[in-house]
C-alpha cells in the first residue's frame, strides 16, 4: 500500500517506520526539517517529500499534525478528492492543555468540514505513540491491544483495520465520525495515564464486553 505521512513528528514518525518495516511504499512529508524528513526515509527506507508528493496516488494518508498546523498542512494537501484520510489529531491548544473543540462538534469533524471530499476516518489519538515499537514488536501475542476506529466511510475503516492490524493492535469499531465527540476528550485521559501516572508513558487498553 502506498501511504502518505502528512506530519513527521512523534506519531507520523514512529507510524510511518513501522508501516515502512511491514513492507509498505511509504513517504514522510511536512516538517519544519528537510534533513529531518530524509533522515526519516533513509532510516526506514521509505521516501520524502513534499505534501504534494506523499498525496499523490497514495492508497492512504495519515494526517499527524498539531491542531494549529492543520490549515497550512491542508492548504498544501489539495482537496483531497476521494482520499482515505487517518486521522490521528486531536484538537489541542498550543500548550496542549485543552481541547479547542468540543463536544458539540469535534476536531475530527471540522476536518471532514475542510475537506468533504475526502474519506475521513480517525484512529491512533488514544493511544501514546510510545506505545507503538512494543506493541509492534509482540505483535504475534493474543489477545491485542485495541485502537478505536471511528468514521462514516466503511471503505476507509477496512483500510485504517489493516493498518492497524499491521502494527499489531486490533480495531476497535466505535461508531461514525461524531464519536469523535467523545473520543478525542478520551484521548486527554489516555495521556494523563500515560504521562503524569507513574509506571510509563507506553499505555495500551483493551475493552472487552461481559457475557453470560
Amino acid at each position: 500500500m502506498k501511504i502518505g505521512i502528512l506530519g513527521s513528528g512523534l506519531m507520523g514518525a514512529k507510524l510511518g517506520q513501522l508501516w515502512a518495516r511491514c513492507g509498505h511504499d511509504v513517504t514522510f512529508a511536512y516538517s519544519r526539517s528537510r534533513s529531518k524528513l530524509e533522515r526519516l526515509a533513509q532510516a526506514a527506507g521509505a521516501s520524502y517529500g513534499s505534501v504534494a508528493d506523499a498525496v499523490e496516488n497514495s492508497d492512504a494518508l495519515l494526517l499527524a499534525v498539531h491542531w494549529s498546523r492543520v490549515n497550512d498542512v491542508l492548504a498544501q494537501a489539495g482537496d483531497l478528492s476521494g482520499a482515505v484520510v487517518l486521522n490521528c489529531c486531536v484538537p489541542l491548544d498550543p500548550t496542549n492543555t485543552d481541547l479547542v473543540v468540543g463536544i458539540q462538534s469535534s476536531g475530527a469533524e471540522e476536518l471532514a468540514a475542510m475537506r468533504p471530499q475526502a474519506r475521513w476516518v480517525s484512529c491512533f489519538n488514544t493511544v501514546p505513540s510510545e506505545a507503538f515499537m512494543p506493541v509492534f514488536s509482540q505483535k504475534e501475542r493474543t489477545p491485542r491491544p485495541q485502537v478505536l476506529v471511528y468514521g462514516d466511510d466503511a471503505g476507509a475503516k477496512e483500510v485504517a483495520g489493516l493498518l492497524i492490524r499491521d502494527i499489531g493492535f486490533d480495531p476497535l469499531e466505535a461508531g461514525p465520525l461524531r464519536t469523535a465527540r467523545f473520543a478525542e476528550p478520551f484521548a486527554m485521559v489516555t495521556a494523563e495515564l500515560a504521562y503524569s501516572q507513574p509506571g510509563g508513558p507506553a499505555l495500551t487498553y483493551r475493552f472487552e464486553k461481559l457475557r453470560g
